[in-house]
């Protein structure tokens, strides 16, 4: 079988407007995420699937890759765009991409 390669994308050119999803878990997202991500994670995606916007592209990030690249193959596989984002939050964070949190404190990746 041969298998496209998974489309990723550079922290640096995630477009500020752009749809990023973020599938870590809940202690990751309260500790920072990017402030126009959407929290879904990996866990609960299929049940929330609708959430997920098909008619554009969807950016999909976690810590380091792993968890996003999974969650990007099965948009893809659902017929969604989707890719992933290369590196993860690290990567975000490293390219001095913004960082938030809900409670206003100051903002890490975990």
């Amino acid at each position: 079988m041969n298998f496209a390669p998974l489309p990723e994308v550079q922290a640096a050119a995630v477009p500020s407007d752009g749809f990023l999803l973020d599938v870590r878990e809940d202690d990751e997202w309260a500790a920072g995420h990017a402030e126009q991500a959407v929290h879904i994670p990996m866990s609960e995606l299929v049940a929330r699937f609708g959430e997920v916007p098909a008619d554009q592209r969807v950016h999909v990030v976690c810590r380091v890759g792993g968890r996003s690249a999974q969650v990007a193959q099965y948009l893809i596989a659902q017929g969604l765009d989707a890719v992933n984002v290369d590196g993860g939050m690290l990567a975000w964070e490293r390219a001095g991409r913004p960082l938030v949190t809900d409670h206003g404190g100051p903002a890490v990746v975990v």
